[in-house]
């Protein structure tokens, strides 16, 4: 257990059976009445973020976590296969678990698996990686950094918006957060 008073930024909590983890809070201590705390939390199982406040000192449950560096194997069906690199036992994962960043992976990279009482609960994949530009449409002479952008197939088969410049061939960064082009590699 762990009092609001001692909450992070980070921190996961388990309320009312269900994992949050803490991406805001702020201690309140009104003129009038009891102090309170004031948080943002975000539902590890939906992705939903909510508000939720808390009395001052009051006692919360707080989730240990465990994270595991593994290794993306391959796709089976509706599950995604892992490879733990300590262990190297494999282990399916259901696509859920993973989000929108699973079309931003390829084999072989290398992801944090986030286990909560032996269970998977979610996939930390990395903040950047770096993709092919499988096809995108060609652009036209003149086009520069500012002339905006189009769609880009990269080698995983996700669709990103790119600058006019970037040509079949290109690598590219691509921010995992919200699929979002950063820069050219080469």
């Amino acid at each position: 257990m762990v009092s609001t008073n001692d909450f992070k930024n980070g921190m996961t909590i388990n309320l009312d059976g269900k994992l949050f983890n803490i991406i805001y809070f702020q201690h309140v201590k009104p003129g009038k009445g009891g102090a309170f705390v004031r948080t943002k939390l975000k539902n590890l199982d939906t992705g939903a973020v909510i508000d939720y406040t808390f009395r001052a000192d009051e006692k919360v449950e707080l989730a240990i976590l465990d994270r595991r560096e593994m290794q993306y194997l391959y796709e089976e069906g509706e599950g995604i296969v892992f490879m733990d690199m300590q262990t190297y036992e494999q282990m399916k994962l259901d696509k859920e678990i993973i989000g929108e960043s699973l079309k931003l992976l390829k084999e072989n990279d290398i992801v944090q698996v986030v286990f909560y009482k032996g269970n998977p609960v979610a996939v930390d994949v990395p903040t950047f990686v770096k993709l092919k530009v499988s096809s995108t449409p060609h652009g036209f002479k003149g086009d520069t950094v500012s002339a905006g952008t189009k769609p880009a197939v990269l080698e995983t088969g996700a669709i990103v918006n790119v600058p006019m410049f970037i040509k079949e061939g290109d690598i590219i960064k691509v921010d995992t957060r919200s699929s979002e082009y950063v820069t050219r590699i080469s």
